[in-house]
């Protein structure tokens, strides 16, 4: 039997707030366990919640940006159920009448074709403390840091159908979070998280399927492991007779395999009611439109631009702004190098290269855009060659003197004098009388084997493009 795959993911974003949804508590990551929460963390006798306005700023940023409905009210629910990281015994959340209502994402997959995600709606609510097991034995320790931390909850519509397009869809919504500066979305801290509901059915057939849910996914990868491994599971239980329950599983990375956590609670079981604590959240059209005003220019937009306004090819525009600092670092070497191309593929390959390399942001590289872009400025107007930018490239990050000061400390200025190159030329047609006859009699690729002679004669300073027209030249 043929099966179709039906993805559902649960995104759960930590806001960027420096305190907490409800109270004054920071959110530092990285702090020492139960240092960051407070008396209203904790919803001790007394206390009541306040809304932290920023991170409702940074919901409604959200929504306005994938173009979806903005609730003009909303209403925070108490979600009830026990868990010891949950000192309330609650989680305050939004039910019926959420921040965010119905938006879509357009993804693009790797063969060029798009697929249109629908976002059901993305709601606030406080993160739950985290259970620590490792350093306890046979018991856990419970941190309440994470308690009270702000988060938006993006559900996607189930849309898609394979795990590369639940991976495109996930990458896509970390591209806007980054860029709308919501939320730093490091996968690895847990300010990012995934949840995928999956499910098959029969192709063909219109009815959903029996879903599980597998939580708290924290890596592309896993993301995309963890949906096919449960796809085949479920597909080996119906062929073999069974039927699957519907339940709430956890990813192994280690043994690459999902397996049961508890069975799937529905709305119902949470025994939702309005938060009494908290009045309805009401704003108007001006309170959007003026968080609307605050949105930088998104990555489908400053691709279209980069294309059109620097030539570039759809891939490399695609790399260029795959977040919002390399776009704007490329930005700088574009427009002071004077050379939109050389550009991009200098950030696109040598920059991104040394930073994957080394592990860094692009804010931690110690080469700034200024200075790279001096250094295509000198392979533009001939003072070096490609080859020699290599080498001052890597000078560049141990010595903080300037391009041309590091071109002419290690003696690296290409030579352009014809009568040099001359000279070059007449010992490499001496050297090599064999490939020079070669040539002659038609076999012009051998002319690739002399420049690189003569490139070695002039340890690289010579201008190839000189060369190369003054050995064809010579040889006819």
């Amino acid at each position: 039997m043929e099966w179709e795959t039906v993805i559902g993911l649960e995104v759960h974003v930590q806001l960027s707030t420096k305190s907490k949804l409800f109270s004054g508590s920071s959110t530092k990551f990285g702090a020492e366990p139960n240092t960051q929460a407070s008396i209203f963390d904790l919803a001790l006798p007394g206390t009541l919640p306040v809304l932290n306005e920023e991170a409702l700023k940074k919901a409604v940023k959200f929504g306005v940006a994938i173009g979806a409905e903005i609730s003009k009210r909303s209403v925070f629910d108490r979600k009830n159920y026990f868990y010891p990281d949950l000192p309330k015994g609650y989680q305050v959340s939004q039910l019926d009448y959420p921040t965010v209502g119905k938006g879509s994402l357009t993804v693009t997959m790797d063969d060029g074709s798009e697929r249109v995600i629908g976002v059901t709606r993305a709601h606030m609510e406080e993160d739950a403390g985290k259970s620590l097991h490792k350093d306890y034995h046979g018991m856990s320790g419970i941190d309440l840091n994470r308690a009270g931390t702000p988060l938006l909850e993006i559900v996607s519509e189930p849309d898609l159908r394979t795990a590369k397009e639940a991976v495109a869809y996930l990458k896509k919504l970390h591209r806007i979070i980054r860029y709308l500066d919501i939320s730093d979305a490091i996968m690895a801290e847990g300010s990012m998280r995934c949840d995928a509901n999956v499910s098959i059915r029969p192709k063909g057939e219109t009815e959903f399927g029996t879903r599980t849910e597998i939580k708290n996914i924290n890596s592309f990868r896993f993301v995309e492991k963890a949906i096919n491994h449960e796809v085949r599971r479920q597909q080996e239980v119906i062929e073999d007779g069974g039927r699957i329950v519907q339940e709430t599983r956890l990813y192994d990375a280690d043994k690459d395999e999902t397996r049961p956590m508890r069975s799937k609670e529905v709305a119902n079981d949470y025994r939702y009611f309005p938060e009494p604590d908290l009045l309805p959240i009401v704003i108007d059209d001006d309170y959007i439109a003026a968080i609307k005003a605050q949105l930088p220019e998104m990555p489908d937009s400053k691709k279209i631009r980069f294309i059109e306004q620097y030539a570039l090819s759809d891939y490399d525009a695609d790399v260029l702004v795959s977040t919002r600092e390399m776009a704007e670092y490329y930005e700088v070497v574009a427009q002071q190098s004077g050379d939109a191309k050389l550009a991009a593929n200098w950030v696109s390959q040598d920059l991104l290269g040394l930073l994957n390399k080394n592990n860094w942001d692009i804010a931690d590289c110690p080469i700034q855009p200024e200075r790279l872009a001096v250094l295509i400025a000198r392979i533009k107007d001939n003072t070096i060659s490609g080859k020699i930018a290599k080498a001052v490239f890597e000078a560049m990050l141990e010595e903080t003197i300037s391009v041309d000061e590091i071109i002419a400390a290690k003696g690296l200025k290409q030579v352009t004098d014809s009568g040099e190159i001359e000279k070059i030329v007449a010992q490499v047609i001496d050297n090599n009388p064999d490939q020079v006859q070669q040539y002659k009699e038609g076999k012009q690729q051998v002319i690739g084997f002399l420049v690189g002679q003569a490139m070695q004669l002039s340890k690289g300073k010579a201008n190839p493009a000189q060369v190369n027209a003054l050995l064809r030249e010579k040889m006819q």
